[in-house]
This record gives structure tokens, C-alpha cells and sequence, in this order.
């Protein structure tokens, strides 16, 4: 039961981001080489953030590693270890950006997209399909995110459009997390304190 219900997850995010990937593919403006070219750097990215959610597990339940290596396979992926695969991917990212092997600023345009079409769709199979009530606060942010991305595409910056869909969603988020007893991005409990320590260091990176 407990491994069909953790296939059943994994299947339902795998989805979410394939449409995300798609809607991204049939909407942006992009020319058909530049969206290859971003999709192909997402999804290695992506990979990335899995192994590094693994890397996570190891390192922050070392401990049970030791004792037990085959256990971290079952042990549950916890929002420390998303927390600490975000930051070894910023980390990542930044380093590339730094080689001029990455343009950053329309590789986050087409990272939001996709996360925000990926978002929703889970979160409204979490509410419609699911029945979790608390997926309902970040579905109506998640709409509003999208609308305003669509919208603001053809009028701010490149630059301007990633700062103000940070800006929109962790207040969002910090706002959501005091009216409701958590919030979860893909599952994973989303803390005020990290979403404001994420906003924080990159609007930093970015200025």
C-alpha cells in the first residue's frame, strides 16, 4: 500500500511537469531552437534536483545510512531534503551563470512557466482528485501567478518578470502558511522562515 501510494505521487508530479513542459513547448515565443535548447537544460536540471534530493536523505539521516544503506531507498523524501536540493541547485546554477555557461535570466522565464503550469495542475489533482482542502490557497495563487506572467510578458523585462513572480509568490506563500496549518509545493511542507530565506538570497543574486 505504502509503495503504491508513493508510485502514485511520483506519477501524479511526473505529469503535472510533462504538461508544464508541453504547455511551455506550444505557448512561448521563443523560437523553435531556443525552446529545445531550454527544455534539454530544464530537464537536466530537474534531474539534478532529484539527485540532489537523494543527497539530501543521505546526508541530513546519515546515521540510518550507515546502518542501514538499502533503508534510505524506502525512507520518505522530508522537506529538509527538498530544502537542501534547492539550495545546492541555486548553487549550481549560480556557478554556471558565473562560467557564462548559462544565461540565467531566460532560463528562469522558462523555469516559471513550466513550474507554475506543473504547480497547478498538481495542486488541482491534489484538490479535485485527491480531496486536500489546503490545496485550494495555492491553486487560487498559483492562477493568479499565471495570469499575471501571461500578462506581463509582452510589457516588463525579462528581469522584471522573474522579480515580480518571486515577489508575488513568497509573499503569497508566507501569507498562505499563516492562514492555513502548512503549505506544500509538490508535496513538500513549504516553512514562512525558508520561503523568506529563499526570497531574500535571490533577489540578492539577482540585483
Amino acid at each position: 500500500m505504502a509503495v503504491a501510494s508513493k508510485l502514485t505521487a511520483i506519477g501524479i508530479m511526473a505529469l503535472s511537469l510533462a504538461i508544464g513542459f508541453l504547455s511551455f513547448y506550444l505557448l512561448s515565443d521563443l523560437t523553435k531552437e531556443k525552446r529545445k535548447r531550454h527544455i534539454e537544460e530544464l530537464t537536466s536540471q530537474f534531474i539534478n534536483f532529484v539527485i540532489f534530493i537523494w543527497l539530501g536523505k543521505i546526508v541530513l539521516h546519515l546515521p540510518i545510512f550507515i546502518s542501514d544503506p538499502l533503508s534510505i531507498l524506502t525512507y520518505p523524501s522530508d522537506s529538509q531534503s527538498f530544502y537542501f536540493a534547492i539550495v545546492l541547485i541555486s548553487l549550481l546554477l549560480l556557478y554556471k551563470t558565473k562560467r557564462k555557461k548559462l544565461n540565467i535570466l531566460p532560463f528562469l522565464e522558462s523555469f516559471i512557466h513550466i513550474f507554475l503550469v506543473g504547480s497547478f495542475v498538481y495542486e488541482f489533482i491534489q484538490f479535485v482528485v485527491e480531496d486536500n482542502p489546503y490545496a485550494f490557497g495555492y491553486l487560487i495563487l498559483l492562477a493568479v501567478l499565471i495570469g499575471m506572467f501571461f500578462f506581463l510578458q509582452e510589457r516588463l523585462t525579462t528581469m522584471m518578470i522573474v522579480m515580480v513572480m518571486m515577489i508575488v509568490w513568497s509573499v503569497g506563500l508566507v501569507v498562505l502558511g499563516f492562514v492555513q496549518p502548512f503549505v506544500t509545493v509538490f508535496g513538500y511542507i513549504m516553512a514562512p522562515w525558508f520561503v523568506g530565506l529563499f526570497f531574500v538570497l535571490s533577489m540578492g543574486t539577482l540585483l
